[in-house]
This record gives structure tokens, sequence and C-alpha cells, in this order.
């Protein structure tokens, strides 16, 4: 069973991973990926503030970027669980 921290970070990287992938890290305004789990419930939260001109939508980033983290965590239980 991984720990909370673990969950955390798990979820917190695959997030990241997804906004560094449509953005260069240097033309984002902000970002910010907070995440919490607590008693078996995880709670990601996104905010991207790209640039005006960015080809991608920043709220269709932050959504996919949630989404990856929700992901990534049920991966990391499939493979405590095997």
């Amino acid at each position: 069973m991984p720990t909370d921290e673990e969950v955390v970070q798990v979820a917190a990287e695959a997030a990241e991973g997804v906004i560094l992938g449509h953005y260069k890290q240097s033309a984002l305004t902000d970002f910010d990926v907070t995440v919490t789990f607590e008693e078996g419930v995880l709670d990601v939260d996104v905010y991207v503030n790209a640039p005006d001109d960015a080809e991608t939508d920043a709220d269709e980033v932050a959504d996919e970027a949630a989404r990856a983290a929700g992901e990534a965590v049920d991966e990391l239980f499939a493979v405590e669980d095997e």
C-alpha cells in the first residue's frame, strides 16, 4: 500500500508532466499543482496561466493534468495490488 506522501508525489509529478508537455516552463506566466490525499480521497487542483497566444487552452491543459494525476494514482495502487 503506497503511503499518502507517495500518492501525492506521483499525482503532482503526473500533473506537472502534462503541463510541461504542452508549454515550455519559461513560457508560462504561472502554474500551480496542489495535491492532497487524506483518508483515501485524492484531491487535485491545477491552475495554469499560459500566454494569451498559446495554442492550447490553459483550462483544457489543467483538466488534462488533473485527470493524469488521478490516472497515475490509480496505476500506483494497481501496481501495489499485484
